[in-house]
């Protein structure tokens, strides 16, 4: 019995036979299964009594998985949500990462709601692609014993929206599923969409799977709200007020990029993350930016309007609640009716044509080409809301204890005769100033974690700003005196300019925490060098960690970097495992499925 538990017992709470009656019943049980019980004896101790588990019958009952794939952890957050509100209503369910479901284990599910995000060129979130590539292939079996729904989250912005959910969807189809509600697509703004979602799937699904089951009466609603306080006070939808405490510039005077190191304090919040982790911030957009759109539909700054119910000045909604600096084609769909330019109805009937447009402007640009005449009213209902950016959380507790850091490059370029910035980093880059606040949260990270092995070797792939995670990483297993080998692989335009952090990689290479450092400086030489060259002139020595169990970690550019650096690897498999093209793909496949290959790419 340790220390802690000896004292409880020595105070008189709790009896010797008590307490280890409490230590039997709960020691198998996993993290998820230990919070879920903290909230139900929290709820019940808030009652005043603990209601012993009720049958309601005889027999055994159906139950509704709700399978999740989810990149950034938005997509399991809805997920999580869906869980308590269909145990609400009476629902048996369980919640599964599509990582932990062995893909052939589906022809044994009766009902799946499937909730899944998409990123990059429509490419299935990292714990969802073993399924996904399964339900696609021609292993996958005849599923006519299956009802399923399928949510998807995504941005409208992007050419491939919800392309992943789309897939499930008709995959699931294929196979002789049936859907009990047509698929939904949401956009960033997707919780009312999301919430409908949910009512529809309990309002199919309730009288099969709720009633005289013989299972136990579900008493959620005291759990729930216990455990969601108790995991985190503060979320996406009640950040924490922080402050910046310091922002510097960490690229040379001549460098074509402009990348800060932000530090933010926490003090007070009680706020805990790990390595891996990232932060969502909260911004305003510029105040010149608002001044400039409300100037071009010539209205008035004070006129008020209502956002979301809430009842605001136009600059306010403009400012604080409303997404001005990217653009999308549901805006273009709403703008269309207050523009005399037939222009702009034309351009949204050519679908790649819009992407092109929209790819290169902010909202005030579309505005400048095509001016309308509308009401402010008019104008903030055709807007999204703003939502917060995510940025790779680049420290460790154990070393900055109370304080975040992020490395954030500024967004900033001349286009269409104006300087245009990017919403978040602008704000934190140029606009916030330091001792202001900046509302903020962590975003858990579960499919970017270090190994539990400290012994165990880690392969680091970050150029630019895919070095923050690394940063934290590294400051972790300082801390912890983790004695795995560590090898960071980096890359940027040039060697004086761009080696972000040098100076501690330097320090972290002479205290022994790191073992290798292999750097691509890209524009250093007459033939660009970037990270998947460096790792394939290593080849012989990737191959060996990876052969000595060395887990794979890339961050950065989704789109061209990290399948490049993908590729990389295969071939690396190829030529020192002396393999075939395919034994290689599958060898790199079960690194991914092992968790020994993992990604946070944007």
């Amino acid at each position: 019995m340790s220390s802690n538990n000896q004292a409880v017992v020595a105070g008189g709470l709790i009896s010797p036979e008590q307490w280890n009656q409490i230590y039997g019943a709960v020691a198998p049980l996993s993290k998820e299964q230990l919070l879920w019980v903290s909230g139900y004896l929290a709820g019940m101790a808030q009652q005043g009594s603990v209601q012993a588990p009720v049958p309601t019958g005889t027999g055994s009952q159906a139950e509704l998985t709700i399978l999740y794939g989810s990149q950034t952890g938005n997509a399991k957050g809805v997920a999580t949500e869906y869980k308590a509100k269909v145990e609400a209503a009476g629902i048996k369910a369980k919640l599964v990462s599509m990582a932990d479901l062995k893909p052939k284990q589906i022809k044994n599910e009766s009902h799946v709601v499937i909730v899944v995000s998409t990123h990059g060129e429509g490419d299935a979130p990292d714990d969802a692609v073993e399924l996904h590539e399964f339900l696609g292939s021609k292993k996958a079996p005849k599923l006519a014993s299956l009802k399923f729904a399928v949510l998807g989250l995504g941005d409208s912005s992007y050419e491939f929206f919800c392309q992943t959910a789309k897939d499930f969807d008709s995959r699931l189809e294929a196979l002789g599923a049936k859907r009990v509600i047509e698929r939904v697509d949401c956009d960033v703004d997707y919780d009312t969409d999301a919430t409908q979602f949910i009512e529809r799937v309990i309002a199919e699904f309730k009288d099969e799977l709720t009633g005289d089951t013989g299972q136990v009466a579900s008493v959620a609603s005291p759990v729930m709200g216990a455990v969601t306080s108790a995991a985190s006070q503060y979320t996406k939808k009640n950040p924490f007020t922080a402050t910046l405490s310091e922002s510097i510039k960490i690229t040379g005077r001549d460098s074509v990029k402009d990348i800060r190191h932000i530090e933010i304090s926490l003090e007070a919040s009680g706020i805990q993350y790990q390595p891996g982790d990232a932060l969502g911030v909260w911004f305003d957009n510029d105040e010149q930016l608002v001044k400039e759109i409300i100037t071009l539909l010539n209205l008035d700054e004070d006129e008020v309007v209502s956002v979301a119910d809430e009842q605001l000045s136009l600059k306010s909604a403009l400012a604080t609640k409303l997404e001005l600096t990217q653009s999308y084609p549901t805006f273009v769909k709403a703008y269309i009716a207050y523009v005399s330019d037939a222009g702009l109805a034309t351009l949204f009937a050519d679908k790649n044509a819009l992407r092109d447009y929209l790819s290169v402007r902010q909202i005030n640009d579309i505005v400048r080409d095509y001016p309308a005449t509308l009401t402010a009213q008019q104008f903030v209902d055709a807007l999204r809301p703003i939502t917060p950016r995510l940025y790779s959380i680049a420290s460790s507790q154990a070393e900055v204890e109370d304080e975040v850091h992020l490395t954030v490059a500024l967004v900033e370029y001349e286009a269409h005769g104006h300087v245009h910035q990017g919403g978040a980093s602008g704000f934190l880059s140029k606009r916030l100033q330091e001792g202001q606040e900046v509302k903020v949260f962590v975003e858990s990270n579960n499919n970017f974690r270090l190994p539990d092995n400290p012994d165990t070797p880690v392969i680091m792939v970050g150029p630019g700003t895919g070095i923050a995670p690394f940063r934290a990483f590294m400051q972790e297993r300082a801390e912890t005196e983790a004695s795995g080998k560590n090898w960071l692989f980096f890359g940027n335009p040039n060697y004086t300019q761009d080696f972000l952090y040098q100076t501690e990689w330097q320090r972290f290479v002479k205290d022994g925490v790191l073992s290798k450092v292999s750097l691509a400086f890209s524009r250093d030489q007459q033939e660009k060098i970037y990270v998947q060259h460096r790792l394939l002139e290593q080849g012989a020595d990737v191959f060996a960690w990876l052969e000595d169990g060395a887990h794979v970690y890339v961050c950065g550019d989704a789109t061209h970097m990290a399948k490049d650096v993908n590729e990389a690897l295969i071939s690396i498999v190829e030529v020192h495992g002396k393999r075939s093209r395919e034994e290689a793909e599958n060898y790199v496949t079960e690194l991914r499925r092992a968790k020994r290959y993992q990604k946070d790419v944007y």
